[in-house]
């Protein structure tokens, strides 16, 4: 039996058809603020790329140009998933 898929997220209204290269500035300064608080509250690349419809190197472009740090590749540590507990 094969291991069963991750549901694909949806894009937010907000975000539908404004991943053009002509941006506003206030649809750049949303998605930098979405993007940056996802990231700080755990969200993958994958998944603010999906809710954006965004891919997911626009989505670590718009990190940088945000100025946030970018987690390590992959889950924690088994030891540092259980100091979290």
């Amino acid at each position: 039996m094969p291991y069963p898929g991750r549901p694909v997220l949806e894009p937010l209204p907000q975000f539908r058809g404004t991943a053009t290269v002509r941006q506003t500035p206030e649809q750049r300064a949303a998605l930098l603020e979405f993007v940056a608080r996802g990231h700080q509250t755990g969200r993958s690349l994958r998944e603010l790329a999906e809710l954006t419809d965004r891919t997911q190197t626009a989505i670590r472009r718009a990190l940088d140009e945000a100025g946030v740090q970018r987690r390590g590749r992959g889950a924690p540590a088994a030891s540092a998933a259980r100091s979290v507990r």
